[in-house]
């Protein structure tokens, strides 16, 4: 096995029992950190220490990754233009973000009738946010709302 002492010196490729015993004369212990490669690398070490820094590495991977969140914007088929655009800038500033967002238009009562009104209001939702984000679910109608799904360019 090749091993590496405490100092991080390589000694080379050698036989166990010596590696054992230059790890005994240091008061620390024999770590296999490379078992797949050829020879396998040892190296003399506190594995107290070792399990420690390999805990906080982790932690420290977990703290830096992006989970990505689905944000929800509801609207309505007869809704006003300043409220849609404060609409479209949440639904900008999510996508800037890196959430998906999901729009869903609710009808109330007789605007089932008029569902073209609220497919033209999505429609004019995709194109808005276009340069921000592209469509990941199409407008589709589930029960008495309809459902779009957007997610960052």
């Amino acid at each position: 096995m090749r091993l590496i002492d405490a100092d991080g010196q390589n000694h080379g490729v050698v036989p166990l029992n010596q590696a054992l015993q230059a790890a005994e004369e240091a008061g620390l212990d024999l770590v296999e950190v490379s078992p797949t490669s050829k020879p396998p690398v040892c190296k003399v070490l506190d594995f107290g220490r070792y399990k420690y820094e390999m805990q906080k590495r982790k932690a420290e991977a977990r703290k830096k990754q992006k989970t990505v969140d689905v944000k929800e914007v509801k609207i309505r088929p007869n809704i006003e233009d300043h409220d849609y655009n404060v609409k479209i800038k949440n639904i900008q500033k999510f996508l800037g973000e890196g959430d998906r967002v999901k729009v869903s238009l609710r009808f109330r009562g007789r605007e089932m009738a008029h569902q073209d009104l609220g497919q033209k209001i999505l429609n004019k939702v995709r194109d808005d946010v276009a340069d921000t984000g592209k469509i990941e679910a199409d407008p589709k109608l589930e029960g008495r709302q309809m459902i779009m799904v957007l997610a960052p360019r």
